[in-house]
């Protein structure tokens, strides 16, 4: 595993779910992040974090827009 990917494992375990949605649909194609393991780590980290608390997750969805 690479320095930037450890990294980004702990900014994804700590971020907000306001922060993994703003990322995720802000992020220009072909960001890294979102590729290989890192990328099905992020997207589990999403799933998990919106499935405990989905008003939040909601919340945080209408705050961004798309």
């Amino acid at each position: 595993m690479t320095d930037f990917e450890t990294n980004m494992r702990k900014w994804i375990d700590t971020a907000k779910i306001e922060d993994l949605l703003r990322k995720w649909r802000c992020t220009p194609v072909g960001d890294p992040t979102f590729q290989g393991d890192l990328g099905d780590y992020y997207s589990a980290a999403m799933v998990k974090k919106r499935d405990e608390d989905p008003a939040a997750y909601t919340a945080a969805s209408k705050r961004i827009g798309w």
